[in-house]
């Protein structure tokens, strides 16, 4: 069965997005002549593990003017351009993604992993996205959180665990650039 793993960039005091929304913390230049080669093999990792990608409507509208675009992203970015994707959203009738096959929206994200985890293929990415992490969380349906944390901290904002979770820690890994990754199954 198909894994849903979710990735977040997070602060050292477990903040998602700052409280305007933002992610001014987020470090750590993805790809670049200069990026560490052990950071850029963990993201193509993940990439590479994925073939269906959802986001929530807000992650959606502030990715899809940039990514369709964004060929200094090399590999990854043709990689994350290519993956089928959902769009979870009550408003929104189409989701394009620039000259790449447009997203698919859909109105019940519960019923749509449900259905994509039944279904062969690789695993399935959810991209930021906390109101819909919440959501699939309390419905059971994420089996791994990894979380990118950041050498800073908030204070306040927005967290990536509002209430208790059993967590098994699966991967501990420092990198030079200062970013901890540290991924988690959820134990159901």
């Amino acid at each position: 069965m198909r894994k849903l793993r979710v990735q977040q960039w997070v602060t050292v005091d477990n903040f998602a997005a700052e409280e305007d929304g933002g992610l001014g913390f987020v470090s750590g230049e993805p790809f670049s002549d200069t990026t560490e080669k052990a950071f850029e093999e963990s993201l193509m990792g993940l990439i590479d593990s994925v073939d269906t990608m959802i986001l929530g409507a807000n992650t959606y509208a502030q990715t899809k003017d940039y990514w369709p675009y964004a060929e200094e992203q090399g590999e990854y970015g043709e990689k994350l351009n290519n993956l089928t994707k959902f769009v979870a959203s009550s408003k929104l009738d189409d989701a394009p993604w620039g000259g790449f096959p447009a997203a698919t929206v859909t109105r019940d994200p519960v019923a749509t992993i449900r259905e994509l985890k039944g279904q062969s293929g690789k695993d399935i990415w959810l991209w930021g996205s906390l109101e819909l992490m919440h959501s699939l969380m309390d419905a059971g349906l994420v089996d791994e959180v990894r979380m990118l944390v950041c050498p800073e901290t908030r204070g306040k904002g927005r967290r990536v665990f509002e209430d208790r979770q059993n967590l098994k820690l699966v991967e501990a890994t420092r990198f030079e650039n200062g970013i901890a990754l540290l991924c988690y199954e959820i134990e159901k």
